[in-house]
């Protein structure tokens, strides 16, 4: 037996309109479901992304276990090398402000900025740890 890879990733917002506008425009990603002050799911490659507002979700009585979380959060996000100077640009272009680069000691870069909530997002290669090159899949 063994874990394959990480099949969804939480992060918890405070206006989810904000977030559905920056994660499926901003940065591209299709919306697989939404519920109006619950959450917006999106595809993220193989795996999602499930953006939740917590005051909804650590309520005890719900038909999930509660969760959620205050305070900024941190994803990265698989990116080509090549496509980073046109991430930079994208982002520029949306007025999302790129709040660091950071350059690896394997040479791999990575942009940081900022969701609309104030979670950390990162746009990098999985060459950063030693992984091939993100699998390409259509949406």
């Amino acid at each position: 037996m063994e874990i394959h890879s990480v099949l969804e990733t939480c992060l918890y917002v405070d206006d989810l309109a904000a977030a559905e506008h920056f994660y499926g425009v901003v940065l591209n990603l299709p919306v697989v479901s939404a519920c109006e002050s619950r959450h917006v799911f999106f595809r993220c490659g193989d795996q999602m992304l499930l953006i939740f507002d917590p005051t909804e979700t650590s309520r005890p009585d719900g038909e999930l276990p509660p969760h959620g979380t205050t305070g900024a959060g941190h994803i990265a996000l698989s990116v080509t090398p090549a496509e980073l100077p046109d991430w930079q640009t994208r982002l520029a272009d949306f007025q999302v402000e790129i709040e660091h680069v950071e350059i690896w000691p394997n040479q791999q870069r990575s942009l940081y900025f900022r969701d609309p909530a104030g979670n950390s997002v990162e746009l990098a290669s999985p060459q950063i740890w030693g992984i091939d090159q993100p699998h390409q899949t259509t949406h």
